[in-house]
């Protein structure tokens, strides 16, 4: 007799296939409705009754998940790095196992995050908008295809109006100091990466064995000495008690003026008026942010006209192939449930 198994979220169409053949498959939540279409109460009600449920971004909360329990629910999964929207401590107390795709996006992140290090070293994003404002052009032309022959063309002498001069002239990746808070999935993705652009890799994270960051070409430092010998501090740190508003003004301090700070982790890891003195301050040079405490973040947020910092809005994680990774993950683990294997991905916190 197959499963009865309710389906929130992309699964590769091989996968499908395989499943198939053990379950019945019904869609519900985001997958049916579209993003941000759905609300917990629509999804308790099209998840209820189903031996599998696997969720994407839809909520379940305790009064959800208790009701799915008492309706026959032996299995559930969350298709995100960190399944937050899930309430795992009834899970716990049901004995039901939450599994979910941890570093699904790190690829992404990582890539992501080296273009906000390049865009904050080299002014990309500040010279790229003030072109688009109409800064440092010249004259309108006639015929702009009717250029001079010349072999050196630049824009102008080093003068005040130049762009470097505006703008700032920026510094090389190769040679610099990385400084990765959280050596997990993505912060290892970031250093790999960042070690193919000649930098140094100075590695913090209290659970991870040196062994494990020695081998990757890093070193294990600890805080204090990641902060005074970064260059660049890149965020890679989950959202728990112990890391809440973690960095701030300690944290700012002790850092190089020159230096910058990336986060595409969670805003929530940085305590935001600090943050904000800091850089208005200049004790340290700039950052560059994916993430805010509200969002969409606050149109009158000061951190938006600060020329010394770089504003994305939450990109990082998502491209067009990160579903089919969570998927391929995800199908892992509801085959080796239906199979009665081991599963390799369980949220334990």
């Amino acid at each position: 007799m197959k499963k009865k198994l309710v389906l929130c979220t992309q699964i590769p169409e091989k996968r499908i296939q395989e499943i198939e053949r053990f379950c019945d498959i019904t869609i519900a939540g985001e997958l049916k409705h579209g993003k941000g279409n759905v609300t917990e109460k629509m999804v308790r009600e099209e998840c209820k009754g189903f031996e599998m449920v696997v969720l994407g971004d839809e909520n379940a909360k305790a009064d959800t998940l208790n009701e799915w329990v008492e309706s026959g629910m032996k299995f559930i999964g969350v298709a995100k790095g960190t399944p937050v929207t899930v309430d795992n401590e009834v899970l716990k107390a049901a004995g039901i196992p939450l599994s979910y795709t941890p570093g699904r996006n790190r690829a992404a992140v990582a890539e992501f995050n080296l273009g906000l290090m390049i865009a904050v070293a080299r002014k990309l994003t500040l010279s790229a908008i003030g072109l688009a404002k109409g800064e440092h052009v010249g004259e309108p032309m006639d015929d702009i295809y009717d250029v001079p022959d010349v072999k050196n063309v630049t824009f102008g002498p080093l003068d005040e109006k130049h762009p470097f001069m505006d703008y700032g002239i920026g510094f090389e990746l190769y040679g610099k100091k990385l400084g990765i808070a959280g050596y997990g999935a993505i912060g290892r993705e970031v250093a790999v990466r960042a070690k193919a652009f000649g930098m140094e890799i100075l590695a913090y994270d209290p659970y991870i064995s040196s062994e494990v960051i020695e081998k990757d070409g890093g070193r294990a430092v600890d805080l204090n000495t990641m902060l005074a010998e970064s260059d660049i501090i890149s965020l890679h740190l989950p959202v728990i008690e112990a890391t809440k508003a973690m960095v701030n003004k300690e944290w700012f301090s002790k850092m190089k003026p020159t230096a910058y700070l990336i986060n595409t982790a969670r805003a929530a890891v940085i305590d935001q008026k600090d943050f904000v003195e800091a850089l208005q301050n200049r004790e340290i040079a700039g950052a560059a942010i994916d993430v805010y405490w509200k969002e969409p973040v606050p149109s009158n947020h000061p951190l938006l006209k600060m020329r010394n910092v770089v504003c994305t809005p939450h990109m990082a994680g998502l491209t067009t192939d990160v579903d089919n990774w969570s998927g391929e993950m995800m199908s892992e683990e509801m085959l080796a449930y239906i199979r009665g294997e081991k599963r390799k991905y369980i949220w334990k916190r």
